[in-house]
């Protein structure tokens, strides 16, 4: 039986890059999402400690104020229902399985589709909705 949550899905968008966060929050605005943004770990630190949880995490890897997995491990446990999707430029084996091993969703590659991205947050917000997790 394929369970999922009808709510609208809010997600976390992380990235230092400006463009890149308003085109992946106007795109998953349009697809019906609650976004939030922000451009650096402290943000995002102070993001995930409020009150209402997210149910996705779009979170670049390498940030002004973080450039390793840290901020991934810090958000899992700050939020553990989120489903984490990194994003990267700078995939290496060792990161991706980093990753995984630390609970993230996904690892998706930059530059990638718009459209890809909300689907793959549609998939993410299901997963989390019905308690399964993905690893590849």
């Amino acid at each position: 039986m394929d369970v999922k949550n009808h709510a609208v899905p809010r997600v976390l968008i992380v990235d230092d890059e400006p463009l890149i966060r308003w085109s992946v929050s106007e795109t998953l605005a349009d697809h019906g999402c609650e976004v939030v943004e922000t451009g650096d770990a402290r943000g995002a630190r102070l993001a995930v400690g409020d009150d209402q949880p997210f149910d996705v995490v779009l979170l670049d890897y390498r940030l002004p104020d973080s450039d390793d997995l840290s901020l991934l491990a810090s958000i899992r446990r700050a939020t553990p229902t989120a489903q984490v999707i990194l994003m990267t430029a700078f995939s290496r084996p060792e990161m991706v399985r980093g990753a995984l091993e630390l609970g993230a969703y996904r690892v998706i590659s930059k530059p990638f589709e718009m459209e890809a991205i909300a689907d793959l947050v549609a998939q993410a917000h299901a997963a989390g909705s019905s308690g399964t997790t993905s690893s590849g």
